[in-house]
């Protein structure tokens, strides 16, 4: 842990060869087994700040200043071997666009079977079984006709559902889910917010929780971050973010939301099982 005991502690500003202040001086911190929403704008920086902490964006030609502390390493001063050692181990990552981030000619078995090797070296038997209990607890079908389907075969929701158990497949301690419920259906959606939820409380993994919709960060986030312009213009508990926004552009922004879909809202608001944080 970093030594605020954060899981995860960033601050960073981002610029592009054609588009400086990307990200401008942005701080954020994520604890161990809390749910914490990033929520802002197409082109506020929100992926800008995944592809940050998985390193990815010196292959953008990106420039990053600052420091990413993960597990007390700073991520920013490791060498590329180690950041792919990290990636999908460590660090699980679940894309936008699921439909265009799966291969469209390997079956689902194949490529579970690719990520699988990417960071083990144990064999079928092994993988089998965990394929199978993540299938399950992603509420897919476990069969062998479902893994030999390829992604064309798969609803939107199904590929999204694919894309989660993929990146739990190595138990990682953060999951970055980017945009998981922007191409999908309102049901597919509800039921994807509350598969997370779910992953989260029986796993105990966090999870960095990045999306354009308010109300899906009220349903499910301990903490919420609201990035603006490349900058964060409010942060905190979730409740306190949507009931007392400071910003003139988090005012207006919390503003569009219906009522009932803010965290106190009786009808946002569901009895936390025994023994569960309240969020």
């Amino acid at each position: 842990m970093t030594p605020n005991g954060a899981l995860l502690e960033l601050r960073v500003s981002v610029d592009y060869p054609r588009k400086p202040n990307v990200l401008r001086d942005v701080s954020l911190d994520i604890r161990p087994g809390e749910i914490f929403g990033l929520v802002g704008e197409s082109g506020s920086g929100k992926s800008t700040v995944a592809m940050a902490v998985l390193g990815l964006l010196k292959y953008q030609g990106a420039t990053v200043k600052g420091r990413i502390l993960f597990r007390g390493r700073d991520l920013s001063q490791r060498k590329d071997s180690e950041l792919r050692r990290m990636r999908g181990r460590e660090i699980g990552l679940t894309p936008q666009s699921p439909m265009s981030a799966l291969n469209p000619m390997l079956s689902i078995e194949a490529q579970l079977w690719e990520a699988w090797r990417a960071h083990s070296s144990s064999g079928r038997d092994e993988f089998a079984g965990r394929a199978r209990q993540l299938l399950s607890a992603v509420r897919l079908p476990e069969d062998i006709e479902f893994l030999r389907r390829k992604p064309g075969q798969l609803s939107v929701g199904q590929a999204q559902r694919v894309l989660i158990a993929m990146a739990m497949l190595h138990q990682p301690a953060l999951l970055i889910a980017d945009e998981p419920t922007s191409a999908l259906d309102l049901i597919s959606r509800s039921s994807c917010i509350q598969l997370l939820r779910q992953l989260n409380e029986q796993t105990g993994m966090a999870i960095l929780f990045i999306t354009h919709d308010l109300t899906a960060v009220a349903a499910i986030c301990d903490r919420a971050a609201i990035l603006h312009d490349g900058e964060v213009i409010e942060s905190g508990l979730t409740r306190e973010v949507f009931e007392h926004p400071r910003h003139p552009h988090a005012k207006s922004l919390v503003g569009t939301m219906p009522v009932a879909c803010l965290p106190n809202s009786p009808a946002n608001s569901t009895p936390a099982p025994a023994g569960t944080r309240s969020r």
